[in-house]
């Protein structure tokens, strides 16, 4: 019997992202809940506790509500709201983070899909700190810039009306309060004394990621060379399908947008051997969101972990 899958919040960009992913695929059923009665509690119930698998693409507050709707313990939840990222009894859904991250996945009830800043950051940051070579309580200063798509519906209708406020063809950098929803898992995940100094960045492009960290050779332990941290990079991620490791493109420059329509991460190792930038490139919609919550499904089903990804 081929499992069942259920996207709660499917008009949304994140849920219609999975729902591409998956439609053409024969190894799931999903259930599709009749679009009048989207907002229909009773209906939603009956869906989410009669799939194998739930995808929450809902806002914080109503992903919460939509986890009390789920009665039936053979449901499994993969939540893509911010709501559950460092709440206790959630797996953070991000496999290549370290050895056996990939099991408790595969093993979970309730699964948090990571913030797409937050999957560059982390990505970056993590290995660095479980090869001993950054203290957690060293200050990190990281700025992340996206596509517009990542602010979702609301969002992408502005900036593709026609008649959109001229600063919008401009970088918008946002979140200056330094209260940005992602930096609770950025600073928990990574295991951090204290939160990055994180500067968001919208511009007038439809999606793809460049999440960048800044560090002097000063600030790490055992890294002599720019050569020696990438092979730190390397090594962390020896083996993975959907993240590689790259040293400082031709010409030393990239672009934000060169993952986009992929489903893979791409770590850029630049810089010199005094002075590093280290650089996660992905597609926000894709292994910073929706891509991402279909690895975890495909983890959480025993399939092939990049089925539909690749």
């Amino acid at each position: 019997m081929k499992p069942k899958v259920y996207i709660d919040g499917k008009e949304g960009t994140t849920g219609l992202q999975i729902y591409d992913r998956l439609a053409g695929r024969s190894d799931i059923e999903l259930l599709l809940i009749d679009e009048e009665k989207h907002k229909d509690v009773s209906e939603r119930k009956k869906l989410i506790n009669g799939a194998d698998i739930v995808f929450l693409c809902l806002p914080d507050a109503a992903a919460r509500e939509a986890v009390a709707l789920a009665e039936n313990p053979a449901a499994r939840i993969i939540d893509a709201s911010t709501a559950h990222r460092t709440a206790s009894g959630w797996v953070y859904g991000f496999p290549e983070l370290k050895l056996g991250q990939r099991e408790a996945i595969a093993k979970a009830k309730r699964v948090a899909n990571p913030g797409c800043h937050a999957t560059g950051f982390i990505s970056l940051v993590y290995p660095l700190i479980a090869a001993g070579a950054l203290a957690p309580e060293t200050p990190l200063g990281c700025f992340s810039l996206t596509g517009y798509s990542g602010g979702g519906k609301k969002m992408i209708a502005q900036y593709e009306a026609a008649d959109h406020p001229a600063e919008l063809g401009s970088p918008n950098l946002y979140g200056l309060t330094q209260t940005h929803k992602h930096l609770p898992e950025m600073q928990a995940v990574c295991g951090l004394t204290k939160p990055p100094v994180f500067v968001p960045i919208v511009d007038d492009y439809y999606k793809g990621m460049a999440t960048t960290v800044m560090l002097h050779k000063g600030q790490l332990r055992g890294v002599e060379s720019l050569e020696a941290l990438a092979a730190l990079y390397a090594r962390h991620y020896a083996g993975e399908k959907l993240v590689h490791v790259e040293t400082t493109p031709d010409g030393g420059r990239l672009c934000a947008a060169a993952k986009a329509g992929d489903n893979e991460l791409t770590i850029v190792a630049a810089g010199n051997d005094e002075v590093f930038t280290v650089i996660a490139l992905f597609d926000n919609l894709g292994k910073g969101a929706s891509g991402a919550a279909v690895q975890n499904m495909n983890i959480m089903l025993g399939f092939e972990e990049t089925a539909g990804l690749l």
